[in-house]
């Protein structure tokens, strides 16, 4: 990446930004507990996401009308806990960010064979 080795803040796919979609996918599998979420998020790569960036794209995403909470008051042995789903907005808006990522992967997949095909002919001063 740009600079002295070190990734942009935000940058690729564990930006905050892409806990939209995963979320709204988990969701689409069926209504889930935060800390189920934050479980779930593990198997798209976010291992050490900050549980503060999930529940705030959860609280912008009911906001936004993509996603309903409720509390959850019968099924806890503890304290009650707030249960989420997708709406039919948050169907429609995991769909359009479907076709955005499959946009934005065939551009990567564009930019990673002119890379390899400029590696292989071993061209300019950088090789």
């Amino acid at each position: 990446m740009p600079g002295r080795g070190r990734r942009r803040r935000g940058a690729g796919w564990h930006s905050p930004r892409y806990l939209c979609p995963i979320l709204l996918l988990l969701l689409h599998r069926g209504d889930a507990h935060g800390y189920t979420l934050l479980e779930q998020v593990k198997e798209f790569g976010h291992e050490d996401v900050n549980p503060t960036a999930v529940y705030r794209r959860l609280r912008e995403m009911e906001q936004d009308g993509w996603v309903a909470s409720a509390w959850d008051v019968e099924s806890t042995q503890g304290p009650p806990r707030r249960v989420y789903r997708i709406t039919a907005a948050g169907d429609a808006a995991l769909a359009q960010w479907t076709v955005d990522l499959q946009a934005t992967g065939q551009h990567i997949d564009r930019f990673l064979q002119a890379y390899e095909t400029h590696m292989e002919e071993g061209e300019g001063a950088h090789h």
